[in-house]
């Protein structure tokens, strides 16, 4: 991504926050990841995050998503010692359809992006409306994806490893590639 469209997809996310009233710091703006994940189509697949804590023990953030943009799927695996990320996503504002391990929903609301459809293989659906929450436990594979409004989702996890994260796309890259521009 060109460093202008990180900073116009920080401002738009800026402007999703103070819509929901979530209000986040000067610091927490300019540290606001911008997660395209290398395939060049950050409207479809991608997130911006804000990290508030991420420790030895527990992590706090907020995942925000434009218009049907998706997390792609992943899992985040055992490490040694540690049997991997387990985290709760709690809607804050709009609405996500959160995919996992399990009998598929029969009529999922969810849409695999196009030209990705090898990469998306569960499709248990749970919908998450403001207040709702769910969690998944650590190593199962999950996608989600925002509704036509986008979405804001606090995600309250053990720590997180996210260069660890296996996404079922080797396309993926978790590395952020910015250009000057």
């Amino acid at each position: 991504m060109k460093r202008s469209e990180v900073e116009a997809a920080r401002e738009r996310a800026c402007e999703m926050l103070a819509s929901a009233e979530i209000v986040i710091t000067d610091e927490e703006r300019d540290d606001m990841e911008v997660i395209d994940l290398g395939l060049s189509e950050f409207e479809r697949t991608g997130l911006m995050l804000v990290v508030y804590i991420n420790t030895d023990r527990y992590c706090a953030k907020e995942l925000i998503m434009f218009p049907r943009q998706t997390c792609p799927e992943h899992r985040h695996p055992r490490l040694e010692a540690d049997p991997g990320k387990m985290e709760t996503f709690r809607c804050r504002w709009g609405k996500v359809w959160l995919c996992f391990e399990g009998d598929p929903t029969s009529a999922p609301k969810a849409r695999v992006p196009k030209g990705s459809e090898d990469y998306y293989t569960v499709f248990h659906e749970v919908e998450l409306n403001p207040g709702d929450q769910y969690t998944i436990p650590s190593d199962t594979l999950h996608w989600f994806q925002a509704d036509d409004e986008g979405a804001i989702v606090s995600e309250f996890s053990s720590t997180s490893r996210d260069e660890h994260d296996v996404f079922t796309d080797p396309r993926i890259s978790r590395a952020p590639v910015i250009e000057e521009g």
